[in-house]
């Protein structure tokens, strides 16, 4: 019989405007950046951390600490990329994932296609087993106004 192991993460950045959005892989031009020591792309944190734990691999900042110099600016994608490996290297596989995005802006649904491909390429999944979804605050704190963004992942 087979193991089914099922994994959930969380991250959250506020906004830094000089920097550039990156959320699930994906530059969004024009809207002001996450902070963060990586890249800020709280998708691809949320989804890794998930990962990780599906695995019970410990979490993102255990395998790649901040302060670490050849961690700083990665691409929130390779961190992505480099913990599938070590899922991998462990002998599990992903199957499917459900990502949430909360933030006021920007605007997930126009290109929530090209970020559920993204995100299967990295996991090497196919397209249809990767879901994003995406939602307002609704003034509940939780990246109103265009303060922050959160994403929330869980992955079989």
């Amino acid at each position: 019989m087979a193991e089914h192991r099922f994994g959930i993460g969380f991250d959250a950045h506020p906004r830094d405007p000089s920097r550039e959005l990156w959320l699930g892989g994906l530059l969004f031009e024009g809207e002001p950046g996450l902070v963060g020591y990586s890249d800020g792309d709280a998708v691809c944190h949320a989804l890794a951390d998930a990962l990780l734990g599906a695995a019970v691999l410990g979490d993102v900042g255990m395998h790649f600490p901040e302060g670490e110099p050849a961690i700083a600016g990665i691409s929130g994608i390779d961190l992505l990329a480099r913990t599938v490996v070590l899922l991998r290297d462990g002998g599990f596989t992903p199957v499917s994932c459900d990502v949430t995005v909360i933030c006021d802006r920007p605007s997930i649904s126009p290109r929530r296609d090209e970020m559920r491909a993204r995100l299967a390429e990295v996991l090497a999944v196919a397209v249809e087993r990767v879901s994003v979804k995406a939602t307002r605050p609704e003034g509940l704190g939780l990246g109103d106004d265009g303060a922050g963004c959160i994403a929330l992942a869980v992955v079989t």
